[in-house]
């Protein structure tokens, strides 16, 4: 005959009440049917692509993904400054970095590209890029990080000619979101920089648990389409 302890019985009733009050299931990777919504209106994908675009707006740091060369690819310099290890070709690596909004006609997030940099290195030498976003809410409660919107734009990289920033005054722009790099602006002594935009080819949203929000591509002419002032009036 097998006696269970007091201490598992407790615990076994503690895991059981927890569980009861816990809410049913939800769609986390795949939008649910209609009738599986529980009432709620689940937003279409153009207002998903205004909320993308608030959030671009609001945020200025995202994460850069790119890819690692092959190893007959990487430069002898990567080897011997950073260290770095063979085999590391095709693998991911994703990074945080500054952006901002400073062409916000467009959609295409501006980015301080620093030569030094491993994403930017990464890119030179044939990698895809995308930035990943997600919204953080400021109103000072606790959110499942889960629940929030978060996204990533695939596209590639343009350089923006000296004309094209003057015109937006993007060092202005620039510095009002992130002050520090004024210290690393094109021209600076520490490292050769320069302006570039992320052209936005695709982009893929999770708009948090799927019986209330979309999951899924948004197509590029929808997230460019996006007004102005649908992204002033948009509440997160």
């Amino acid at each position: 005959m097998h006696f269970k302890s007091p201490l598992f019985v407790g615990l076994a009733l503690v895991g059981s009440s927890v569980s009861s009050l816990l809410p049913g299931s939800q769609y986390i990777f795949s939008n649910p049917s209609p009738e599986a919504t529980s009432g709620f209106r689940i937003p279409t994908v153009h207002e998903s692509a205004i909320q993308a675009r608030r959030i671009l707006h609001l945020e200025n740091i995202g994460t850069l993904s790119t890819v690692f060369p092959s190893d007959s690819s990487t430069s002898q310099d990567a080897v011997t400054l950073e260290q770095r290890p063979s085999g590391l070709g095709g693998v991911p690596i994703g990074l945080m970095d500054y952006y901002a909004d400073c062409e916000p006609d467009s959609g295409n997030p501006t980015i301080l590209a620093l030569d030094i940099a491993t994403s930017f290195k990464n890119v030179a030498a044939g990698s895809n890029i995308t930035l990943s976003l997600r919204w953080h809410p400021q109103d000072g409660n606790w959110h499942s990080a889960a629940s929030l919107p978060r996204f990533s734009l695939v596209g590639r990289l343009e350089d923006i000619n000296d004309d094209d920033a003057s015109k937006v005054a993007l060092s202005a722009c620039f510095v009002r979101n992130h002050p520090d790099a004024v210290a690393w602006l094109p021209g600076n002594r520490i490292h050769t920089s320069r302006w570039v935009r992320l052209v936005v080819e695709d982009i893929y949203w999770i708009g948090g648990f799927g019986d209330r929000a979309y999951i899924g591509w948004i197509p590029v002419e929808a997230y460019q389409n996006v007004t102005r002032q649908e992204i002033d009036d948009c509440r997160l």
